[in-house]
């Protein structure tokens, strides 16, 4: 299988280029890293172009649309059979393509996702509070939706790898979601294919500016909650309306 690494960079020339060396090495001459920039004001651009690989495809929003809006269109940008989605500070783990296409093939699922170490802005390993994915829950698709919504199931999307069937029912994101993460393995669950790695398969970075990782308040946690359940009526009725296109997705 063909794979897609969609990437969205802002801002990123401090830890860029280490992320996109951990990703190069896995992959094949017909693979592609789409590569989102969110208007940057750094040379992030100019530090992807000086790779000149011609696997590496750029493109540039004409505003700041946030984290979110540019994942969504980097994966409508996606051409190859699975599609990985990738942070701009990370660092892959080695044999990641190869431990996450191993496990959709054998669960016959549309999404796997597995777990991540973490490290600070040096890149020294750190512990880091967070729940695991559990190879066992993968198929306990309703209390994996309800840990989501209580915060005990961790899902995120620089650990995920899809079939590209699933963006029919993810794309396009709505503007009123805050985590792509969260709407892609809600989806997932709800079409009941969804597969746990639980080995890590990249190091995250954890260094106070990530959009991903930032503490929240009361309000915003209560937003969430919102949020979240209108996530869940707007992708059941997306559900409905493929449920007979991706047998794949009901195993």
């Amino acid at each position: 299988m063909s794979i897609s690494v969609c990437l969205a960079a802002y801002n990123g020339a401090r830890f860029i280029r280490e992320q996109v060396d951990s990703i190069l090495p896995q992959l094949r001459p017909d693979d592609e890293i789409v590569v989102v920039d969110d208007c940057s004001r750094d040379n992030t651009v100019e530090i992807l172009e000086r790779y000149a690989d011609p696997r590496m495809t750029i493109h540039r929003n004409q505003r700041n649309g946030g984290h979110v809006y540019s994942f969504g269109r980097a994966l409508s940008l996606a051409t190859r059979d699975v599609v990985f989605m990738a942070d701009q500070d990370d660092r892959w783990a080695d044999g990641r393509v190869a431990a996450m296409l191993e496990t959709l093939n054998e669960a016959k699922v549309l999404l796997v996702s597995g777990n991540t170490s973490y490290m600070d802005a040096e890149g020294r390993p750190i512990e880091y509070s967070a729940t695991r994915l559990r190879k066992a829950d993968s198929r306990r698709h309703f209390m994996n939706v309800v840990g989501m919504f209580t915060g005990r199931t961790g899902y995120y999307g620089c650990a995920m790898a899809m079939r590209r069937e699933l963006l029919d029912l993810v794309l396009p994101i709505p503007a009123f979601v805050e985590s792509h993460d969260l709407w892609i393995s809600m989806g997932a669950n709800l079409l009941r294919s969804n597969a746990h790695l639980e080995g890590d398969t990249l190091a995250r970075r954890v260094h106070g500016e990530n959009a991903s990782i930032l503490r929240r308040d009361l309000y915003m946690r209560l937003r969430a909650r919102w949020i979240f359940c209108r996530s869940i009526a707007v992708l059941m009725a997306r559900a409905r309306r493929i449920r007979n296109l991706h047998p794949i997705g009901h195993r």
